[in-house]
């Protein structure tokens, strides 16, 4: 007879493998409806905040729930609540990456669950990353001397470069810190007004100040003015500033602009600053032939970051950080207790947990390696050349109509534009009012942006389900609305 603690521990453990496979499949055919269908769906759902929390249990869960019923609230709660950034007409920031190939790689991905911290924790994981990793040095033509890591997103990465330059220009900060040293000077760093936030965010986090980012007013195509950064270079050192590094774009996140880099590394150079290139977005214009000069300049950066979930079509999360003499990096982030003493003999392996804040690791070179064997540099770069013709067929349309005007050059799958009004102040109301309608119809998604202090609205490709139909379609609806 059994007792009751055996009774207990026969139903411990994982669910049966067959109610396992059972919502496999489910699962699998559900993905795929979701994916041949998604252009069906309202894009965003038109709901007030604390709408889903409603309809939720708030009270913890003390017994366990059957998975069809959790299913079933996922269809009826939970996708309805969701922004569908994968849908074709969703054109907001820098469109949506996701593929076929992705998600299949990313389901394997949870099924093995591995850290990829360590080579021993993880011989694969590692071995992968260092090989995608060198896959993509080459298409962007980076120097060998580069080398590169992964993290989750351009912000982690920008944040690990600049820590690297404040380690370099300093006196120790990774043992002595920066409390209550009188001796370290206050150290400057450099972008233009259109560059990403996350610089910003770095110093706060490393102790140097957002106040000591210097944004830079851009020139007339939304560049970093490259006399602009002489000016303030001079004028801190007439000050007692230390110039630490300037963080260069290749593709802001307004416009999609590319800053001078070739000019910018020349004073870089003469002050003994930092270059560090964010092309978290504008990077994979690279694998075009036909675009090899966004590429000017790179080869004199210290560091260099591309989010390949932004254009080279890897799922979000991917952030690729490369660092000239990557040895750079793990001298300042190493630290191995006791319990990670796992060294080869031979000294062989490398270890990613070495080259950042972060210890626990997600196997995230997977995903690229599936998605890049699967379409192959042609196959990519075919597909990010037709998001930039798409680009430009809408910028055609723009100029065609007289209500409408280019805000910024086109240059990649991203158009600033903006509804004309004698009145900029009515203008503004205008677009701004124009893009919630729109978004708020569940039948398109843009974004809005400020471009020399008006509201602008703004276009972003990048899906793999869009069509010349579907832009084609939202330039109807943006025409409706206006």
């Amino acid at each position: 007879m059994k007792t009751k603690t055996s009774d207990s521990v026969a139903e411990l453990g994982d669910i049966p493998p067959d109610v396992f496979r059972k919502h496999l499949h489910q699962l699998a055919d559900w993905i795929a409806d979701y994916r041949e269908h998604i252009a069906e769906r309202p894009i965003a759902p038109n709901i007030k905040p604390g709408a889903v929390l409603a309809q939720l249990d708030t009270a913890p869960p003390e017994a366990g729930t059957p998975l069809d019923q959790i299913f079933a609230d996922i269809e009826r709660i939970i996708v309805p609540g969701v922004a569908h950034w994968a849908h074709p007409q969703f054109m907001s920031y820098f469109g949506c990456t996701t593929t076929s190939p992705g998600i299949l790689a990313e389901m394997i991905t949870a099924a093995l669950n591995v850290n990829a911290m360590t080579w021993r924790t993880s011989p694969a994981a590692t071995e992968l990353e260092t090989l995608v990793l060198n896959w993509l040095r080459e298409w962007l033509g980076l120097p060998d001397e580069f080398s590169g890591v992964v993290y989750d997103t351009a912000s982690i990465s920008t944040m690990h470069a600049l820590a690297v330059a404040r380690e370099e220009a300093s006196t120790s900060v990774r043992t002595l810190g920066l409390s209550g040293r009188s001796e370290l000077p206050i150290f400057r760093i450099y972008i233009s007004d259109q560059a990403h936030s996350s610089v910003e965010k770095g110093a706060i986090a490393l102790g140097l100040g957002e106040h000591n980012v210097r944004r830079l007013a851009s020139d007339s195509q939304f560049r970093m003015n490259v006399a602009s950064l002489r000016e303030a270079v001079a004028s801190d050192l007439r000050h007692g500033f230390k110039p630490l590094a300037v963080v260069a774009t290749v593709g802001t996140t307004s416009t999609a602009s590319v800053d001078p880099v070739g000019e910018i590394a020349e004073i870089c150079a003469q002050h003994q600053m930092w270059l560090h290139i964010d092309a978290a977005y504008g990077g994979g214009l690279a694998l075009l032939p036909e675009h090899k000069s966004v590429t000017d300049g790179w080869a004199e950066a210290d560091s260099f970051v591309i989010n390949p979930h932004k254009m080279l079509f890897v799922p979000f999360d991917f952030s690729a950080l490369y660092v000239r003499d990557i040895e750079r990096l793990r001298r300042l982030f190493t630290l191995t207790p006791e319990y990670l003493h796992l060294r080869d003999p031979a000294g062989a392996e490398i270890n990613y947990m070495d080259y950042g804040v972060q210890l626990g690791r997600r196997f995230r070179a997977l995903k690229a390696w599936v998605v890049w064997r699967t379409f192959g540099r042609e196959g990519i770069a075919a597909r990010i050349r037709e998001h930039v013709r798409l680009a430009q067929l809408f910028a055609s349309w723009i100029r065609e109509d007289p209500r409408f005007e280019l805000s910024a050059p086109v240059m990649m799958g991203v158009v600033c534009f903006r509804l004309k009004n004698a009145d900029d102040k009515l203008a503004d109301q205008k677009n701004s009012a124009t893009v919630a309608t729109i978004n708020s119809s569940g039948n398109a998604y843009l974004t809005q942006t400020k471009l020399r202090g008006r509201i602008v609205m703004r276009l972003g490709l990048g899906n793999l389900l869009t069509t010349e139909e579907h832009v084609r379609r939202v330039w109807e609806i943006i025409r409706a609305a206006a």
